[in-house]
């Protein structure tokens, strides 16, 4: 039983990660030359390997173009044993520690301050038992855009909601989920202007889970790309770069602090290069 649906999920993110990478490309080639100079980015991809035997790996796609100052968009599927700590708080894992996990994350860095960053993820994890998880957050870096009332994250809302009202999923609940997740407890504050998040999804009925996980992925793509494609258009200012400089401190912060699939990720021997290109190219803090 499981054997099929590792196969079916591994090969799901490996088609949302090159429909993902076709748009993201898309937007680099229409940029307004005057506002970015220069020949438009293309994804570069790199396979990498865990260094256990049979671990599995992945692929990690990476672009650094014109509009685009940083984007990562990688998939894996790896397998293994959870150390004794993870084991523990991990469903299904305290008897037996043999893991799989498969996913596809993302983030975006755009270089216009204007454009905000943006983060998706959706994975599939089988111990003796199997859940889905994932979502969607938008990220400002402007201090008059992190509010959740500005047109950017209405509409960003309204697209991460689609996916749950057509699968009768608890989109209120998702949402203050992705809220209380994404806050850096050390400055309480949140880390942007929230999406969806969920976890540990297991309904009972498999095949709805993961239809219900491939909507949220493709929502991602009208959640974003027509923000991005209004924004891209906005000249900007060197103080506007210079806050979207500080507050890109505020995401560093985030996933070394706080976020669990950064420690997911690094414990169970994943890429390092690839966990940790989530981070913003260029950062000051004050």
């Amino acid at each position: 039983m499981f054997d099929e649906r590792k196969k079916r999920a591994a090969g799901w993110f490996r088609d949302l990660r090159n429909d993902i990478c076709r748009e993201l490309q898309r937007v680099e080639h229409d940029a307004p030359d005057d506002l970015y100079p220069g020949e438009p980015g293309r994804f570069t991809f790199e396979p990498w390997l865990r260094k256990v035997e049979n671990g599995g790996g992945g692929t990690g796609g990476m672009l650094r173009g014109r509009v685009f100052e940083k984007c990562g968009v990688h998939i894996s599927a790896v397998q293994g044993e959870f150390t004794e700590e993870m084991a523990a708080r991990v469903p299904g894992a305290s008897d037996d520690p043999r893991f799989w996990a498969a996913g596809i994350s993302l983030i975006c860095h755009p270089r216009n301050p204007r454009m905000p960053a943006v983060h998706m993820n959706t994975r599939y994890i089988v111990t003796t038992q199997d859940w889905f998880g994932g979502g969607a957050d938008l990220t400002p870096v402007q201090h008059d855009q992190r509010n959740p009332e500005t047109d950017d994250a209405k509409h960003f809302h309204a697209a991460m909601r689609a996916p749950c009202e057509a699968h009768n999923r608890d989109w209120e609940r998702y949402r203050d989920w992705c809220d209380e997740y994404f806050h850096l407890h050390h400055r309480d504050e949140p880390r942007g202007v929230g999406g969806i998040f969920y976890d540990r999804l297991d309904s009972g009925d498999w095949e709805s889970d993961f239809a219900f996980t491939q909507d949220v992925g493709r929502a991602f793509l009208d959640a974003y790309i027509p923000i991005a494609r209004r924004r891209m258009m906005e000249p900007w200012t060197e103080a506007e770069r210079e806050e979207q400089l500080i507050l890109r401190g505020r995401y560093v912060e985030f996933n070394l602090l706080w976020d669990r699939g950064t420690t997911f990720g690094l414990k169970t021997g994943g890429n390092v290069k690839t966990i940790l290109s989530s981070m913003p190219p260029v950062v000051k803090w004050p």
